[in-house]
């Protein structure tokens, strides 16, 4: 176990109460762990893991560790376990951008604005830019756990459909509270149908994950990446899937219609309409679209 300055067990505050902490330096206590989760896999069958925490902030500059290290390194550290096993996932990580580490954003408010809804997108790119390209959001309608348990007798159920349309056209999306114990029957149809939305275009975004692995580029990009000198650098609201999906999720509360950016070629969008680009086109957003786009020119496949 990690131990503190004065050399005693270091105990942390942790989100549901308190924890000893392992020593990621100490070939031990790492391989300690391994065995836990290789027996989880033999025993039962698990695929793969949710490795949570790693946060720096659980760690210390002066906690005494079996080899010299930092909070940073103890973070990296906690990362590297995750690379013995195909499907993993983290919210803090240092110095392992592309690696086969799947990355989710570390938890947001159930909320619209500020570390909410509208954070999703660029944060998400930001990641990619830095090289972790399996990007995921937080859990739909916000993950932080104290904020979302102080709303969840009055859930914004507008808020829970907007999140889960734009988690739709992740490289991941992922689900905590169940849509079906906390939303009614339209708004949980609408969850449902971006759910859909994710698995019919499931092969391709598999082939862009292989691509990512291969290349590194991001999966999700920034408009100014894929059409640089546009004048794109700061559209935060809309972002690229790959070279031929173009994704624009409402994100405003009550809003039902939205302004897109539409880069350079032909697009043909959810609606079957046809932009050609570079312009800018109003369209109707009601609760139950998520407004995107393919490009049609060169290659339609992503």
């Amino acid at each position: 176990m990690l131990k503190d300055k004065d050399g005693e067990i270091a105990i942390r505050p942790w989100w549901n109460g308190y924890s000893a902490v392992l020593d990621g330096t100490h070939e031990g206590a790492v391989g300690w762990f391994g065995e836990q989760l290789d027996f989880l896999r033999t025993e039962y069958g698990v695929d793969g893991f949710k490795l949570d925490a790693g946060d720096i902030e659980f760690y210390e500059n002066n906690d005494q560790t079996a080899a010299p290290s930092s909070p940073h390194g103890q973070c990296e550290a906690w990362a590297r376990i995750g690379l013995n096993y195909a499907l993993n996932e983290y919210r803090a990580c240092w110095k392992l951008g592309g690696q086969a580490l799947a990355q989710r954003l570390k938890d947001k408010l159930h909320a619209w604005d500020g570390n909410g809804l509208s954070s999703l997108i660029p944060d998400a790119l930001a990641q990619g830019l830095l090289g972790h390209p399996f990007t995921c959001p937080d859990m739909i309608g916000g993950g932080e756990y104290m904020h979302f348990q102080q709303h969840s007798d009055a859930l914004d159920q507008e808020l829970f459909v907007r999140s889960a349309q734009c988690a739709a056209l992740f490289p991941m999306m992922q689900f905590s509270a169940a849509p079906w114990r906390v939303l009614d029957a339209e708004h949980l149809r609408y969850c449902v149908d971006a759910a859909n939305l994710h698995s019919r275009l499931g092969s391709e975004i598999l082939e862009l994950a292989k691509r990512a692995a291969e290349d590194g580029e991001p999966m999700m990009r920034h408009l100014a990446y894929s059409f640089p000198d546009m004048g794109y650098e700061h559209m935060n609201d809309q972002f690229m899937l790959g070279e031929h999906i173009l994704v624009a999720p409402v994100l405003q509360k009550g809003a039902i219609k939205r302004s897109i950016i539409i880069p350079p070629g032909v697009w043909k969008g959810d609606d079957d309409s046809i932009a050609e680009g570079p312009c800018t086109v109003d369209v109707d957003a009601p609760l139950s679209r998520l407004p995107w786009y393919r490009k049609l020119d060169g290659n339609s496949f992503i």
